[in-house]
């Protein structure tokens, strides 16, 4: 399946309503990080962009400059120091380097790629799981697969340790919608009222 067909059928499930693109320059981010990227990652920047599904925050490849997104750039080092701490995927072959974040949240969970072939539409997913043993798992996926088998509970069970997003579709806020929500005293993510907008100013 190419990296669009991915995103058609994650748009099945999740609409692209507060998405936006984020009109990455992948030349640009190749060269920064060193490598290509998966092509249903660079789908879903070019329709949902960076952003939110609920407390699974989805990174663009580099720095927005937006309080409200991280980035892959920014949470690689976080990434790799989890791989060398915790040991990295059980029979997985050795080296930090070889896995690169595209996701972080649901309870402090963390989520990436393991870049095992010099195709990146081959990686798999890898995940470190906060409150599992062993914390890191892998999934012969990719990411947009991934968030569709998680919201609709097409693993054989939570691929996380966080079961907020298990078999519920939710819905996607870009990171710049978030921040106009936040300024206009809104839920960044439900864009209802927020009884506490102003509290912690």
């Amino acid at each position: 399946m190419s990296g669009r067909s991915d995103i058609d059928v994650l748009l099945r499930i999740m609409p692209d309503d507060h998405g936006a693109d984020e009109r990455v320059d992948w030349a640009a981010a190749e060269a920064h990080l060193g490598t290509s990227l998966p092509s249903d990652y660079q789908a879903f920047m070019a329709v949902y962009g960076g952003g939110a599904v609920e407390n699974l925050v989805i990174l663009p490849p580099l720095s927005t400059g937006d309080s409200w997104s991280g980035s892959i750039a920014e949470h690689t080092k976080q990434l790799r120091d989890l791989w060398d701490i915790e040991g990295g995927v059980p029979g997985a072959p050795p080296g930090a380097d070889r896995v690169l974040p595209w996701g972080t949240g649901c309870n402090g969970d963390e989520l990436g790629w393991l870049m095992t072939d010099p195709n990146p539409d081959r990686w798999p997913v890898a995940v470190w799981r906060r409150h599992e043993s062993p914390a890191w798992a892998l999934f012969e996926c990719g990411m947009a697969g991934f968030i569709r088998r998680l919201m609709t509970a097409d693993f054989d069970k939570c691929p996380l340790s966080d079961l907020s997003l298990w078999g519920r579709v939710s819905s996607f806020v870009h990171h710049q919608e978030q921040h106009r929500r936040f300024q206009a005293g809104l839920d960044p993510m439900t864009g209802e009222p927020d009884p506490y907008a102003g509290m912690f100013a």
